[in-house]
């Protein structure tokens, strides 16, 4: 243990291991403050398949050898949360049906596209890494940090002044709808903040696992809370403490930090899942 801890603090000296606990936390948090909405409305499914989405881009912008893949992949996830959100809503083809066409062939054409135009000799490897996440999160850039943060600080600031709307759009649409609020409008900023959120987690937990950052922590913190605010704090401090401490213990371990991460993730929500069950039994 203590030569764990030694271990620790030497890692924490690098400014690699820094960076990565700081946009791993601030994703947490980021995620597990709109996870509880999207689980909430019945929505989380979305997350998985705007995932996909921005599998396709980053394939496509790899292909191209985009110098910062960020700005394809993410106007084109912004753009298909928004597609969805409206196919969703006035469409012959609705909710989870929408979301499984365009998940599903998203995630196809991103595969087809490396496979075929990619310079790499490892598409296979590269594939996965994208899907299940890989050390890239160990190698940002200052820059890279710093975009992290800015976008994680107006996501929260955005939640944080909409509080009250969320809330009123969350649980009883039709009655926000009825005392003025344009519920359309705020489901669609949902929508966007969500797709930007899974661009930003794309490094950390890979595309495939990025939905457990979003729906486990909400889970979680619903098994003992009962007032919104409760569940959202509660979800908020959960993911953060289970990024943190699956990017370190990935470190030790020497383990891919996505998997880790979540795994993390599903150790706190048994525990919070068997803490529930005593306390309503």
């Amino acid at each position: 243990m203590i030569e764990q801890m030694h271990r620790l603090a030497e890692y924490l000296s690098y400014d690699f291991v820094r960076y990565a606990l700081i946009v791993g936390v601030l994703i947490a948090l980021c995620s597990a403050l709109f996870g509880v909405i999207l689980v909430l409305k019945r929505l989380s499914f979305i997350g998985d398949g705007l995932s996909h989405v921005a599998f396709g881009a980053l394939a496509i912008a790899a292909v191209l050898d985009l110098t910062d893949r960020m700005w394809l992949v993410l106007p084109v996830t912004v753009l298909c949360a928004v597609l969805l959100l409206k196919t969703g809503q006035h469409a012959g083809l609705k909710g989870d049906a929408a979301i499984a066409v365009i998940s599903v062939g998203a995630l196809a054409v991103g595969y087809l596209v490396m496979d075929a135009f990619s310079a790499s000799a490892n598409v296979a490897g590269d594939v996965c890494s994208s899907l299940f996440g890989s050390f890239s999160i160990l190698t940002l850039s200052g820059a890279e940090v710093w975009l992290c943060v800015i976008l994680s600080v107006v996501v929260i600031g955005l939640f944080l002044l909409l509080y009250h709307r969320i809330f009123a759009v969350t649980f009883d649409e039709d009655f926000a709808h009825a005392t003025g609020l344009r519920a359309s409008l705020y489901n669609l900023f949902v929508a966007v903040i969500t797709a930007v959120i899974i661009v930003l987690a794309m490094n950390l937990v890979g595309s495939l696992l990025i939905s457990a950052l979003i729906v486990f922590p909400a889970l979680s913190a619903m098994r003992v809370c009962r007032s919104f605010r409760s569940v959202v704090v509660c979800s908020a401090v959960l993911s953060v403490l289970c990024a943190a401490g699956g990017i370190l213990l990935s470190l030790l371990l020497s383990s891919p930090v996505g998997p880790t991460v979540v795994g993390v993730d599903m150790v706190a929500f048994a525990v919070f899942w068997i803490v529930g069950t005593v306390k309503n039994a």
